[in-house]
């Protein structure tokens, strides 16, 4: 891994690791229900769906326990009557396949990152580890930045496009006077959180490049002060 197209291979890979993983953390805490009912509760998620607070929370909390832990039926009942029609229940299988796929992404990841930053060591250059991660979060804070001010001025048109990309054509359209899943989480609902979820990446990736830049810099003295003072008594 010394020579030079190996070593700029590793530092690419590692930058993106490091991408995927604080992306992975930073959705975390949108999975849970203090979120989702706090948004819900912000964007007037109640009074879309004529439910009681408690039957909102029941119907939203077992929705998100198929979607995070399965198995995904999505069937779950309010006054007897299922809350999501089968169309309905599709595309949120259709959801939990886009959010296993990435689990699976971050976590091989997260292994290949642990890998990189413990190979590196070994071979005695960890600072190029640790450079490689202080890029790959400032690389990510910069696109989080670009991909921020895109939705602010064209949300619909981003929200269309990443649908799209990841879901089959007519699938997610849904009309919020009968469907209940857009009523359950309103367009407002996904843009606050989307706002959301960007602000924790880019505290994640600011706190990550500190930390990697700090221990890169470390890193780099340790191995260049041998060489300073070999030199110094030479001469």
């Amino acid at each position: 891994m010394n020579s030079t197209p190996a070593r700029w291979i590793a530092a690419i890979l590692t930058a993106l690791t490091t991408a995927v993983v604080i992306v992975a953390v930073a959705i975390l805490p949108f999975l849970t229900p203090a979120w989702v009912d706090f948004d819900q509760g912000w964007t007037g998620a109640i009074g879309y769906t004529g439910y009681t607070h408690d039957e909102l929370r029941a119907a939203t909390d077992s929705i998100l326990a198929d979607l995070v832990v399965g198995p995904p039926d999505f069937d779950v009942a309010v006054r007897g009557e299922p809350v999501l029609n089968e169309r309905e229940r599709g595309h949120m299988r259709d959801v939990r396949g886009v959010f296993a796929g990435f689990a699976i992404l971050a976590l091989l990841a997260a292994v290949f990152l642990a890998a990189a930053i413990a190979g590196a060591r070994r071979l005695g250059h960890p600072e190029r580890a640790w450079a490689a991660v202080r890029n790959g979060a400032r690389g990510l804070a910069v696109a989080v930045v670009i991909a921020g001010l895109i939705a602010y001025f064209a949300f619909d048109a981003a929200f269309e496009v990443f649908h799209r990309l990841f879901f089959p054509g007519g699938t997610y359209t849904f009309d919020p006077r009968t469907d209940r899943l857009v009523q359950l989480f309103p367009f407002d609902f996904w843009s606050q959180t989307t706002m959301a979820v960007g602000v924790v990446i880019l505290l994640l990736a600011f706190v990550v490049a500190r930390v990697a830049g700090g221990r890169a810099r470390g890193a780099t003295n340790r191995v260049e002060s041998p060489r300073v003072a070999a030199s110094e008594a030479i001469g």
